[in-house]
């Protein structure tokens, strides 16, 4: 049986941290979020991993895993780049941003053959979460529908104290199944709550112990043929309505092959804490609280010996 891999999402230009925050040290001994995440996919059974990165990245991106998670564990190289599109399409004059999650899992689409886990590199997802999405992907095979997975979180736990983030606030049945992702894109805590705006007038609280998606998502391999056919018809559509900032992304994609009864999506329910740095004065806490996971003993000192 193919083992599933795990595609890290790293190409994000981190706007709003103001630099390449994928590659910013959040420890003593020099390791990155990714680190983390590596050293636990590790632990919990996957042998490979791709990053999808921009290529002035490539070369940051070596160095730092050839001194650490690369003596371990398989790592591959895919680029985001704005003029990988179909036949017929072309970059819109003034077009900086990536064309969004969808697209960097596309940009791994020559190195994948069977399931995959897809994360992003600037979160920390824990342990648990890690090892659950494994075992569920082992154990994957599409039969009338495409059978894929998400790690779910409490949106409670998933928070910055410093500014709004975007989640997928998700429903989900009786059954543990996905019933459909709604993107926020400016949620925060509130006046002792959660909520979130699209006007930024009107605000809708939302209740803390929401699942939400984190982007930790997991794949059978007939996703990538999925992603290739519905890119068209984002492009004709992000061409006529915003042609420079228009994002395919996972959690809308998601959404519409569950409402069309072509997929399943297994809610992964995890109590794990979500630490990133979305803004640079999420820096210090989360050099804390991943300090304080190595002094629990629950991380080694230094992970990659």
């Amino acid at each position: 049986m193919e083992k599933p891999i795990l595609i890290v999402m790293a190409a994000g230009m981190g706007s709003r941290y103001g630099g390449l925050k994928q590659i910013d040290p959040v420890s003593d001994r020099g390791e990155i979020i990714v680190d983390f995440s590596l050293y636990d996919a590790l632990m919990a059974g996957f042998e490979e991993v791709i990053f999808v990165i921009k290529r002035e990245m490539e070369a940051d991106m070596r160095a730092l895993m050839g001194e650490g998670a690369a003596k371990h564990i398989r790592i591959k190289y895919a680029f985001q780049e704005l003029d990988d599109l179909p036949e017929g399409f072309s970059v819109p004059e003034g077009r900086v941003k990536p064309w969004g999650t969808c697209h960097a899992v596309l940009s791994a689409r020559r190195l994948v053959s069977g399931s995959f886990a897809v994360i992003n590199a600037d979160d920390f997802y824990g342990a648990h979460a890690f090892q659950l999405m494994y075992d569920c992907l082992l154990r994957a095979a599409d039969d009338e529908k495409a059978r894929y997975a998400m790690a779910g979180y409490r949106l409670r736990n998933t928070l910055t104290e410093y500014g709004s983030v975007a989640r997928g606030v998700c429903k989900v049945d009786e059954n543990g199944y996905l019933t459909g992702v709604e993107e926020r894109l400016k949620i925060m805590w509130r006046d002792g709550g959660i909520a979130y705006t699209e006007d930024d007038e009107t605000w809708v609280s939302v209740p803390t112990d929401a699942t939400v998606s984190m982007n930790f998502w997991g794949f059978t391999a007939g996703f990538m043929a999925e992603l290739e056919r519905e890119f068209p018809a984002f492009l004709a559509g992000a061409m006529a309505e915003n042609p420079l900032k228009a994002e395919y992304l996972l959690p809308k994609e998601v959404d519409k092959l569950i409402k069309n009864g072509r997929a399943s999506v297994k809610v992964l329910n995890t109590d794990d804490r979500w630490y990133g740095v979305t803004y640079k004065e999420d820096k210090e806490p989360v050099i804390a609280a991943l300090q304080s996971l190595k002094d629990s003993e629950l991380y080694p000192a230094k992970l990659w010996r």
